[in-house]
């Protein structure tokens, strides 16, 4: 038993554990990722597990990226920068005992995957073009990083779930302004002995002064 002391994911997993990794694969099933016989299948391989290494395999195809097809959101060309330049498009994140980093002003399709396995995957969208008003990213790591970047005007609700890990909205740097038309980034999915969290900063090249506070 020695040689596991220095692996975290060799170590026992508590029903908490499970019941997350259960909620995973509830909402796959209504998304329409997985059937019933699946879930059932998965949902009894989760309850069965015993050690952390055990859960990986459960949720390791969830969801599977799909490229939506051209569209616009709020006037904004989705396929084209100012002047005609094509945007770089990306459906998918992968980072093993590695580092992805998206940034810059590149088009998100209305659903995104991140992937981080012993590495980290930073999604900075404050100058990106979202293509439809609601965006669902799936985000998971294992013993990794995801790191999302917002900017003031974009609503944020975070669904995912952590196992010995954080999924949580981070401190927000800049003062919200959400209004009607802010897109909203949904963001669900697993954290395992890692961490998946949302930011909302500055745009890049702001001055810290330039946002007066509340009352000012």
């Amino acid at each position: 038993m020695d040689h596991q002391h220095g692996d975290p994911s060799r170590l026992r997993i508590s029903d908490a554990d499970r019941h997350k990794v259960a909620d995973v694969l509830r909402d796959a099933a209504a998304d329409g990722r997985i059937d019933l016989d699946e879930l059932e299948e998965r949902l009894e391989a989760t309850y069965a597990a015993k050690v952390y290494a055990d859960l990986v395999p459960i949720t390791l195809d969830l969801p599977g990226p799909h490229l939506p097809a051209p569209q616009t959101f709020g006037g904004i060309p989705a396929t084209a920068a100012p002047g005609g330049v094509p945007l770089p498009v990306h459906t998918s994140s992968f980072a093993l005992m590695s580092s992805v980093d998206r940034k810059g002003v590149w088009r998100v399709p209305d659903q995104l995957t991140a992937f981080a396995v012993m590495g980290a995957v930073t999604l900075d969208l404050r100058q990106a073009v979202f293509t439809a008003q609601e965006t669902v990213i799936y985000a998971h790591t294992l013993m990794g990083s995801v790191d999302i970047h917002v900017n003031a005007g974009t609503q944020v609700i975070v669904e995912g779930h952590g196992v010995m890990g954080a999924y949580e909205q981070g401190r927000d740097r800049v003062q919200p302004e959400i209004g009607l038309q802010s897109p909203t980034i949904r963001v669900k999915g697993l954290a395992l002995m890692g961490a998946v969290t949302v930011t909302r900063k500055r745009m890049p090249g702001e001055p810290r002064n330039l946002r007066k506070k509340p009352g000012r």
